[in-house]
């Protein structure tokens, strides 16, 4: 099954893709599938016209599935457990889109939205669509720093914050963090519309400036939905990796929702009709996009929204308390979040009090996923824990285990699956040719890029071209590397940046890290490559101890240098292991090796908006110079 619509995908593109295209409904039928005249601007579905919102809501209602539950909101953060209905979503949307048009806002402006993972966030996200607008998401919680300079970038009509977010033990004042914002920017939106979060914290309001979203709801008419051109733009993301200059990936709509849509059978196996969905991120993220709000909605699959962290809010057996609670089927979540969770409660005591026999799949994505948790997982959760690649410009997965299309459930270890339908994925060596089965290159994807991808980088194409497609002419470059194996599953090593060049070696962080992980004492581990004046290059590894653990330092640090001597090998000269109590991690669980390796380096280190808990640095700093590093290194700021 899988193979027939591979094939057609790259044979027969505009066939395959038209049957997906009509997953969704059309105000005017499109004249043209693919229009690959402008490579690398690809357009698809030319000239058919739809609405977002329409799509997500509208239609389940008109349908009558009105009563069906669209939205779970699971928060234990606030001890509250709120359905939405598909109803209850339209009459909401329908509603605040009549204040966002009442607030000078139309087709092609931009709302820039900064709220915690609440239904509200949903609701203005498809209130800006319903009208023909574009919504940038920026990820609660980011410094007012970072979101005064996506205000700038994207000079949005109108703000849409809620007063508050909450992570466990501190709330966050999302509303002071805005006006900080405002104040520093110089372009100024007419309004912002303020989600009073009643059952946590109100803000004051601005005279003048801000709206009470409850009060405007309340005197607003209901507005229908605005067709719009299927290349329009659905979203702005700005996304990481921003030296300076924001990165604005631009979404279209209609090719977007319908891979979406496509994907949640193909790729999830999801069904409307009998699957619950959680997507455990967050909506600041693609995957908060693509896979709590758009997909599940246009697929009207039931989805989980959960406002809670993996523990701590208030134990580790909350993944399991959902899963039983609302009957789970599939999830998508972060490697991180397993190894949390794994670190908090091994051996269930707390989560085996709880039953996952709902659960059929368990998503992993966003970084690599080392074999100790993945078995853990497996064991824990009763079901194949499955990894799959993609990115935020992609938008949905280039490789996966498609179960929805008969893959295996049991890929090869640590293969990212095979390349989805419309990706033909390629692994390019240093000479610029195609490499052999086994042998790591580059990995790059033959143009056209399939229908849902990004359609270019806001108010910056040059950066498009140059980034993206300079470098291998005809090709996406994925910026990633890897390999494939004979039977053509795709294996991705690491970002260029998580490879280290240890005397002329190049050695993938990841693979390190991995092999310390597996350390029956260590609960979490970074590896970065520090300067060596022989080497160029050598490994140090910080890693975090397992709680209760009272192994003297010395000696775990002997029993790792052995470890990766023994699996990785000689070769790999790691012999730098410092224990620290904690690493730091963005909110969507990386690890943010980069700040770690220029630390070592003595670079000045901007803390990012992102970081979890920035007071980590201190510790690490002082770590490091322990082993001879970050002597002269400014404290991070």
């Amino acid at each position: 099954h899988y193979l027939d619509i591979f094939r057609k995908s790259l044979e027969e593109p505009e066939k395959l893709w038209a049957e997906v295209g009509s997953v969704l409904d059309w105000y005017t039928p499109w004249t043209k599938v693919l229009d690959n005249t402008d490579e690398p601007f690809t357009k698809w579905f030319v000239g058919g016209e739809l609405n977002a919102c329409y799509n997500a809501v509208d239609r389940h209602v008109l349908t009558g599935k009105g009563n069906k539950v669209a939205l779970i909101h699971d928060s234990p953060v606030t001890n509250s457990i709120r359905k939405v209905t598909y109803k209850e979503l339209h009459e909401k949307v329908s509603k605040l889109a009549g204040v966002l048009v009442s607030n000078g806002v139309k087709m092609g402006d931009r709302v820039v939205i900064y709220m915690p993972l609440i239904p509200e966030t949903i609701i203005a996200m498809l209130a800006t669509v319903r009208i023909g607008a574009i919504h940038s998401v920026v990820f609660g919680g980011f410094a007012a720093r970072e979101l005064c300079v996506r205000i700038d970038h994207a000079t949005p009509k109108v703000i849409i914050a809620a007063s508050c977010g909450i992570e466990p033990n501190k709330i966050i004042r999302y509303k002071d963090i805005l006006n900080e914002a405002l104040a520093a920017c110089t372009d100024k939106p007419r309004k912002c519309i303020i989600f009073q979060r009643r059952n946590v914290e109100c803000c004051p309001l601005t005279p003048g400036m801000d709206i009470d979203w409850d009060e405007a709801l309340e005197a607003s008419q209901p507005h229908p939905c605005v067709p719009v051109e299927s290349n329009h733009p659905l979203y702005i993301l700005y996304t990481s990796g921003t030296t300076g200059q924001p990165k604005g990936v631009v979404r279209p709509t209609g090719s977007h929702l319908a891979t979406l849509a496509w994907s949640m059978k193909a790729i999830y196996n999801m069904d409307s009709d009998k699957d619950v969905w959680w997507a455990a991120s967050d909506m600041g993220w693609v995957v908060g996009h693509s896979y709590i709000c758009y997909g599940p909605l246009c697929a009207a699959v039931t989805a989980v929204m959960y406002e809670g962290k993996p523990d701590r809010t208030p134990h580790p057996g909350q993944y399991f308390r959902v899963i039983q609670e609302h009957r789970v089927s599939g999830i998508f979540t972060a490697p991180t979040a397993l190894r949390v969770i794994r670190r908090a409660d091994q051996f269930l005591q707390i989560g085996g009090n709880y039953s996952t026999k709902s659960l059929k799949y368990l998503f992993v994505a966003g970084e690599h996923c080392d074999h100790e948790t993945k078995l853990w997982a497996e064991k824990a959760f009763k079901v194949p824990i499955l990894n799959h690649w993609w990115q935020t410009e992609t938008g949905h997965a280039i490789t996966a285990n498609c179960v929805g299309l008969g893959h295996s459930v049991k890929p090869p270890k640590f293969s990212a699956g095979l390349p989805v339908p419309g990706y033909d994925v390629r692994i390019i060596g240093e000479d610029g040719l195609e490499c052999s089965p086994g042998e790591q290159g580059r990995i790059v994807i033959k143009l056209p890029l399939p229908p849902g991808n990004m359609s270019t980088l806001y108010k910056d194409t040059q950066r498009f071209l140059e980034l993206y497609f300079k470098k291998y002419p005809g090709f996406y470059d994925t910026m990633d590397a890897g390999y494939r194996d004979e039977n053509g599953y795709i294996y991705v090593t690491a970002r260029d940046d998580d490879i280290i060049n240890v005397a002329g070696h190049r050695l993938s962080t990841a693979a390190l890290e991995d092999v310390v992980l597996s350390h029956p004492d260590v609960a979490d581990a970074a590896v970065i490559g520090v300067p060596e004046f022989t080497k160029g290059d050598i490994p140090l590894c910080l890693y975090v101890l397992k709680p209760g653990v009272t192994k003297e330092e010395e000696i775990v640090n002997e029993e790792l240098v052995k470890l990766v001597r023994k699996l990785i090998g000689p070769i790999a000269a790691m012999k730098l292991c410092v224990p620290v109590s904690a690493l730091p991690r963005t909110r969507s669980g990386k690890i943010a090796r980069k700040s770690l390796a220029d630390l070592a380096r003595n670079k000045a280190v901007k803390i990012s908006g992102t970081i979890e808990d920035p007071t980590v640095y201190k510790e690490i700093k002082a770590a490091l110079q322990k082993v001879g590093y970050a002597k002269a290194a400014p404290d991070p700021q």
